[in-house]
């Protein structure tokens, strides 16, 4: 099946923008919070996105089987099948939601043998909106204006900016950050922090901690359309629906590919 990536997307945003607004009702309400499994949490939001998505997606691409966080006991012996998939994170930073500090987002991509293609990230609060299909470019839509291409930067000489979390910081950040010299901690939560790279607001984004693949599908199509690279600590991209587990590896999102980002990974256990 052949599609237009550049009209998918649309559609896709069309979608992204509804999940945002099905979350928003639950925003600004008394709202609960309840635990999963793995003791991260889970609110009426979470739940109210991932079925507008998978409905509006279902009836946008009938025979593209989908991924969402909230649907992940489809086995691997039947997602390993699939060439061509939608991953969905309908509410990326649930504890920022929680947190009710506006930097959650919605992530919508398709993946082809194993590559992101096409990459929605939808803020609710804000209405900023990151977007890319492979070999269109990435493109920022701030609410009402017109899209404006985007594009990483060059690291400059002197200082770097670093996108960190504002939920997930431990040692392992700690110890790369003092092997960069001087630097700036740019504070974000969710996916926001690999749209930092990709814009060129930021020059890195390190996260050496534990993430899964519904996280950073949309964002590495968007940052790799910017000129920039998700990669793993080994320097190679991530790639998608190639094992059981549904975990990624330490990554880093970098803007400047001509630097040497790996000489601060070489030799060091994170």
């Amino acid at each position: 099946m052949d599609l237009n990536l550049s009209e998918l997307c649309q559609e896709v945003i069309t979608i992204a923008k509804q999940a945002s607004d099905k979350i928003l009702a639950v925003y600004n309400t008394e709202f609960d919070v309840t635990s999963k499994e793995d003791n991260t949490p889970l609110t009426e939001a979470d739940m109210a996105a991932h079925h507008v998505i998978t409905e509006g997606l279902t009836k946008l691409t009938p025979k593209i089987p989908i991924l969402s966080e909230e649907s992940i006991d489809i086995p691997f012996s039947v997602r390993k099948q699939w060439k061509r998939y939608w991953l969905v994170d309908p509410l990326d930073g649930t504890r920022e939601f929680v947190k009710q500090n506006g930097e959650f987002t919605v992530n919508i991509a398709l993946i082809d043998n194993h590559r992101a293609i096409l990459g929605v990230i939808h803020t609710p609060v804000s209405g900023v909106l990151y977007y890319a299909t492979n070999h269109d470019g990435a493109f920022k839509q701030l609410p009402g204006e017109e899209p404006v291409a985007i594009h990483t930067r060059n690291k400059p000489q002197d200082k770097t900016l670093v996108a960190g979390s504002r939920s997930h910081r431990g040692a392992s950040l700690n110890e790369f950050l003092e092997k960069i010299g001087d630097h700036e901690i740019v504070s974000m939560g969710s996916s926001l922090k690999s749209c930092l790279v990709a814009e060129g607001s930021v020059d890195i984004y390190p996260r050496l901690g534990p993430t899964s693949e519904w996280d950073t599908a949309a964002a590495q199509c968007i940052v790799e359309n910017a000129g920039g690279q998700l990669l793993d600590l080994s320097m190679k991209p991530l790639l998608y629906n190639t094992k059981e587990e549904l975990l990624n590896p330490h990554f880093l999102v970098i803007g400047d590919t001509s630097y040497d980002w790996g000489r601060y990974f070489r030799n060091t256990e994170f």
